[in-house]
């Protein structure tokens, strides 16, 4: 039997000293090199275009701001400028939308292949043979990419938050969970977690291809679970009739009563109320506030990070625990 192809056991021979860390990292990083700089060429694209339209759109917010309140008569100008600044919030969607993919990208394509592609080509046992051993290969593979990708994500948000700041100035809240994810802490700790699931995954499957398609799956599945349901319990949400409930709060949903205080589901008689409100109706509006953000945002990045660090902890297990 070849050195590819003898069984490893979950320790490495102990007459052979151990691979420093400095050269499993200089080896780690001369496989991925390329992905590194393909990654970091997109990345360094798509901030071009941030900081560009960023003072694009900061421009628009000024000229919007300096015109008189939207409930006067507005000039040629200032009409001109709003419209500009319409089509710059369609830009800023869509920018969120995209931007939103980075961490699944991240997870499937960087973190699922990581660990996968040797166990399924089975080069993996040469490595256990040269004194580097499961864990410090594992962790050698796994420690450098997850805090280059975390940084990156980092920086990042900070960028995205800079950008998107004037919608956010103008009625956008930060709690809407199409933003939520993409500012502040929460962006680096979900392309974290997706990294770790995808080499969770890997590890399970270690089939690259299978692998990507269920890092991606599951990494879905986490956010819209969050989404739609587990960020509500971070902190009860407020429910008060509809007469301002601060600023850029996340809507949750909103309701009407009639005189008898039974809620109405008519359409049409909803529809009535809201262009011609009538004395008895009232309407009523579940929400989180605005104020809640840096509260949330600890909350989910610290389950995140809790969550991240055990999947990887997982996954160095099974490397130890499986036989080749």
């Amino acid at each position: 039997m070849t050195t590819l192809t003898t069984p490893a056991q979950p320790g490495h021979d102990k007459s052979l000293r151990p691979v420093p860390w400095r050269r499993l990292g200089w080896v780690s990083w001369r496989q991925y090199r390329f992905s590194v700089v393909g990654g970091a060429v997109f990345l360094g694209v798509l901030a071009a275009y941030l900081l560009i339209m960023g003072l694009r759109v900061r421009s628009g917010y000024a000229s919007v701001a300096s015109c008189p309140q939207l409930g006067s008569r507005l000039s040629h100008t200032c009409g001109i400028a709003l419209m500009l600044f319409g089509g710059y919030h369609v830009w800023g969607e869509s920018t969120a939308a995209v931007l939103m993919a980075v961490p699944v990208l991240i997870g499937a394509f960087a973190g699922a292949p990581i660990l996968s592609r040797e166990l399924e080509v089975g080069t993996f046992r040469f490595a256990w043979t040269q004194g580097a051993g499961r864990t410090r290969w594992a962790l050698a593979r796994l420690a450098l990419p997850a805090v280059m990708v975390t940084a990156a994500a980092a920086a990042f948000s900070q960028l995205f938050g800079w950008f998107y700041y004037p919608f956010f100035a103008t009625g956008d809240s930060a709690l809407a969970p199409q933003y939520f994810e993409l500012t502040g802490i929460a962006f680096a700790a979900w392309t974290l977690a997706a990294f770790a699931i995808g080499t969770l995954a890997g590890v399970l499957i270690r089939k690259v291809v299978s692998a990507i398609a269920a890092a991606m799956a599951a990494w879905a599945g986490l956010l819209l679970v969050t989404s739609l349901y587990l960020r509500r319990l971070y902190q009860a949400p407020l429910n008060v009739r509809n007469s301002g409930h601060g600023v850029s709060p996340w809507v949750i949903s909103q309701w009407w009563t009639g005189p008898n205080g039974k809620t109405i589901t008519s359409e049409n008689k909803i529809i009535a109320l809201i262009n011609h409100p009538q004395p008895g109706y009232t309407q009523w509006t579940t929400y989180e506030p605005g104020t809640r953000y840096w509260h949330f945002q600890f909350i989910e990045a610290g389950w995140l990070l809790v969550l991240s660090l055990l999947l990887i902890a997982a996954a160095i297990w099974l490397i130890r625990r499986r036989a080749a």
